[in-house]
């Protein structure tokens, strides 16, 4: 903690410099999810573009990794301190540790659609969460001025998980759910994933994305190629789509594995197969069919808590045998209309849109 410390207060040292440079009409959003910009920022900086054509737009996407990451945080110190407006998806080290101007304006709206696992201050001195001195050093969620969520149905999630005030958090889903929603726009993205990725369009296409587990006790290898050789191939297409962190990995000739953004993949779904991760709610925003292959669900919920009750709130089939949800997908077994009143419950869709409710947040500063 020591060494935190010292670079903390060598941050806010250099800080004070960087401050002197004048604020400028420009909004950079900051994400540390992925090495490319995600779906919900090029939405934000093209809808920018469009409506407010004066102002900049930077997006600074790198994962934390490596020493090389010091220059790359002294870059989003500059940014911030010559930007009106900040948008983050992620916890952001200079935002949350430093003081800044009072003309900035900070927006958090997260990384994920809908609400599953504890996060933040919920979290703190669990397995899979933050100590309460790290917290308390790197300020864990600091300076935000708005906190975005998909729907006021957890309210009170987001604000045990940020630490937030209730007038701080605003309903608006993120840019991607626009994209989800649209009929003609995955019907486009279907035809070219299938294309690209050289799937049979005459078979029904399964996709399988789990959650990330930081640890694991299970064999989840094991486990995932149970569920794969329980496929028949010669109906099914079988998509892998792997957490953008996660390592785990399939070694199997007859799995198609994808990276990036999982718009394309969902759009080729018919059938989606995850675990614990909020994919569920993009899956549900474009009406697919859902199944939740839960193998390790008594370990896992001792490691990590969640805000819903998925054995019994998601209205779906929950199981560690893979051979009942091969066994409803076989029978086309599940209810659309229940899992979209579920789906409409913890996504609330703005009108005209996602994106053009952030922009005229923006519009505001």
């Amino acid at each position: 903690m020591i060494g935190l410390k010292i670079a903390v207060a060598g941050m806010k040292f250099l800080y004070f410099f960087i401050r002197l440079f004048p604020v400028r009409n420009k909004v950079v959003m900051i994400s540390r999810q992925s090495d490319e910009p995600s779906v919900d920022m090029l939405l934000i900086q093209k809808r920018l573009e469009e409506r407010m054509p004066d102002c900049r737009s930077v997006i600074l996407s790198k994962k934390l990794n490596g020493p090389g990451y010091v220059f790359h945080i002294i870059r989003q110190m500059y940014h911030i301190a010559t930007s009106h407006t900040v948008i983050l998806d992620s916890y952001c080290i200079p935002i949350c540790v430093l003081n800044h101007k009072k003309s900035l304006t900070v927006i958090q709206m997260w990384h994920s659609i809908g609400q599953m696992k504890c996060f933040g201050y919920a979290m703190l001195d669990m397995p899979e969460g933050k100590s309460h001195e790290l917290a308390e050093v790197m300020r864990l969620h600091r300076n935000y001025d708005y906190m975005l969520l998909s729907s006021y149905a957890y309210l009170s999630d987001y604000i045990s998980g940020f630490h937030a005030r209730p007038e701080q958090v605003l309903q608006i889903p993120l840019p991607r759910a626009d994209l989800l929603s649209d009929p003609a726009y995955m019907a486009r993205e279907r035809e070219t994933f299938l294309e690209e990725n050289h799937c049979d369009k005459n078979k029904k296409t399964i996709l399988y994305c789990p959650t990330f587990r930081k640890s694991a006790v299970y064999d989840d290898t094991g486990k995932v190629n149970e569920l794969i050789n329980g496929v028949d191939f010669s109906r099914y297409n079988f998509v892998y789509k792997p957490h953008n962190v996660s390592d785990l990995k399939i070694d199997d000739s007859r799995v198609i594995t994808v990276s990036g953004s999982e718009i394309g993949a969902l759009a080729a779904a018919d059938y989606v197969i995850s675990d614990y991760s909020s994919i569920i709610y993009e899956a549900g925003i474009c009406d697919k069919t859902v199944y939740l292959y839960a193998y390790d669900w008594e370990e896992y919920r001792t490691r990590r808590k969640l805000y819903i009750d998925l054995e019994t709130e998601v209205p779906t089939i929950f199981t560690g045998d893979p051979e009942e949800i091969l066994s409803a997908i076989r029978e086309d077994r599940f209810d659309h209309d229940a899992f979209r009143r579920f789906t409409d419950k913890y996504v609330v869709m703005p009108e005209p849109s996602c994106t053009d409710a952030i922009i005229d947040l923006i519009r505001e500063f």
